[in-house]
């Protein structure tokens, strides 16, 4: 990949919150210069870089952009190339399990036994049904060359 450099900002050393912000999204973009991404990907992403080389915002507005700039990279290289950064599919489907799976069986199982005080039992079982999927598919994702070796934590 072709790719902009991001500036280094001297301003952020003193915010422990945004130097880790941009720091991490430094290393992003030093991951994905590694795979070979389409022309659409890296015009974006070089927009991106534009926009936080060219920001006057500091502060908390910084790191809100820097993570709105990250967040839509990643967003538009799982849409269009599949490739994730580490654990991406185990977040989001011990998410899904709690929400979509464990709330279900922990109503069904607390309306079974007339206790609808239960329905929280459902929680864990839902989370390690999604821990279980999403682990699979990030070893999916790695065995198949598409998942960069960072892991992003907001």
């Amino acid at each position: 990949m072709n790719s902009k450099e991001l500036n280094i900002r001297q301003d952020i050393s003193t915010d422990n919150k945004l130097n880790r912000i941009y720091t991490q999204f430094s290393e992003l973009l030093n991951e994905l210069r590694k795979k070979e991404l389409n022309k659409n990907i890296e015009r974006s992403i070089n927009e991106s870089i534009d926009n936080l080389n060219s920001s006057t915002l500091s502060g908390t507005q910084l790191t809100k952009l820097v993570k709105q700039k990250q967040t839509a990279i990643l967003k538009q290289v799982e849409k269009e190339q599949k490739i994730v950064p580490k654990n991406y599919y185990r977040t989001m489907w011990m998410l899904f399990g709690m929400s979509g799976i464990g709330l279900p069986i922990g109503v069904a199982f607390g309306l079974s036994i007339g206790n609808i005080g239960l329905l929280g039992l459902g929680l864990p079982i839902g989370m390690a049904i999604g821990l279980a999927i999403g682990m699979s598919l990030d070893k999916k994702a790695l065995n198949e060359g598409r998942q960069l070796d960072i892991e992003i934590k907001n």
